[in-house]
């Protein structure tokens, strides 16, 4: 049985990345707060590179299991009927003035992400899209934007919220209406006041929902009317793989000062209900594509696959907060090496970038004896590693890529021999 016929263990979910500039070069990244939220609810984040050609070569992220798409600039006005925004050129100067990070229109990003979009509806991949994400799903069926939402909102006459603060990003807030009987209300249902149906939502935009387009059904509303949350009904059901939703909002960015905990019970509900219906297309996929020979989790599998999902996990966790080893934990991480060790033949391609990725990093050494290198070669790694900067080690796309890799070549292996 070939690898592509195996089911991975994880789901892969395909994340574009976002272009800065850090010491006058191009880096891309994805913010942290998803990657942790979709590696906690089991499935494996692969970040797409914004550069150049990429769109032309989405075949190669294959399989896809979801996409998120999230932060990013303006989308280009050229994709969707701008021209009737009514804003003078003043007007339009003003704003690339005031909102300088976001209006470079970054063209590469528009094409990569329509194309991920249409194939998500194409082929029903579940689909969350968290601000820019959510505008260019609108887009991508027929739907426009507000080229900006307080100048516009305001010439309608419509009272002012504030949907931006550059001072605040992260402590802002501003009221939404949740609209009943939609998966945003099922999901904060006891965080709502009765009669009020308010929730106050971080929000980082200017631009916003004009028309939405017609496959989709409000979710959320700002004060000002805007819409700040919408799902397409007819394909929501998380338990048989369907998810197709925008949130203009960060319920990923909601929480606490100075603390990791979320202002309300329900705001990691998008993730984990998106992450359900993530790992739901991948057995539908699996079964339909093979089903004479389609390897089924079965709750021993699915136990095992929960296990060393947790044990990476702790080791993570163990490195960021730079803490010992509580004695519970010990036997905890031996899943995640024992995974590791399993692999006996790594290549030498496999092998640097787990070296490089840090796998189980907080118990490096141990990850390294197991892998049997010589001490030369052991004291370059940890010489390598210890270069390394924390956003590298803890880059959990490679990571978990790579992860998948090796357990559809293990499991693949094990069956021939059964």
């Amino acid at each position: 049985m070939a690898s592509s016929d195996l089911s991975m263990i994880l789901p892969r979910v395909l994340i574009v990345s976002r272009r800065t500039v850090r010491k006058n070069k191009f880096v891309d990244f994805v913010g942290e707060y998803h990657l942790d939220l979709i590696v906690g609810y089991g499935a494996a984040p692969v970040i797409v590179p914004r550069v150049a050609g990429v769109h032309m070569l989405l075949d190669s992220f294959e399989p896809i299991h979801g996409v998120l798409l999230c932060e990013g600039e303006d989308i280009d006005p050229s994709l969707y009927d701008a021209e009737f925004s009514g804003l003078s050129a003043d007007e339009l100067d003003e704003i690339r003035r005031l909102h300088a990070s976001d209006t470079a229109v970054d063209r590469e990003k528009d094409s990569i992400e329509l194309r991920l979009a249409k194939l998500c509806l194409e082929r029903n991949i579940p689909y969350l899209g968290i601000c820019r994400g959510s505008q260019v799903l609108n887009v991508a069926c027929g739907g426009t934007l507000l080229q900006d939402v307080d100048k516009e909102l305001r010439k309608d006459g419509k009272s002012a919220v504030s949907h931006i603060d550059y001072d605040n990003y992260d402590g802002h807030r501003h009221a939404v209406k949740v609209v009943e009987n939609t998966p945003l209300h099922a999901w904060f249902r006891e965080s709502l006041e009765e009669g009020k149906m308010e929730l106050m939502v971080n929000s980082y935009h200017h631009q916003g929902v004009k028309k939405l387009a017609e496959r989709f059904v409000p979710m959320a509303f700002a004060a000002d009317g805007l819409i700040e949350g919408f799902y397409d009904p007819d394909t929501y059901n998380p338990n048989e793989g369907k998810f197709i939703m925008g949130l203009q909002f960060h319920p990923e960015r909601m929480r606490k000062p100075e603390s990791d905990d979320f202002d309300y019970p329900g705001c990691p509900s998008a993730y984990q209900e998106f992450v359900k219906a993530v790992i739901a297309y991948q057995k539908k996929v699996n079964n339909s594509a093979n089903p004479k020979h389609a390897l089924k989790l079965d709750q021993e599998m699915e136990k095992k696959r929960k296990i060393i999902v947790r044990s990476f996990s702790i080791a993570k966790d163990l490195y960021v907060a730079k803490t010992g080893m509580p004695p519970s934990g010990e036997s905890e991480l031996e899943a995640g090496a024992e995974f590791l060790e399993s692999n006996t033949a790594l290549s030498l391609q496999q092998e640097k970038r787990l070296k490089q990725m840090g796998a189980t990093v907080r118990n490096a050494s141990s990850y390294l004896q197991r892998l049997k290198m010589d001490e030369e070669r052991e004291k370059a790694a940890r010489a390598l590693m210890g270069k390394m900067s924390v956003e590298h080690l803890s880059d959990l796309l490679t990571f978990y890529h790579i992860m998948g890799q090796i357990c559809s070549e293990v499991l693949e292996r094990k069956l021939k021999s059964t």
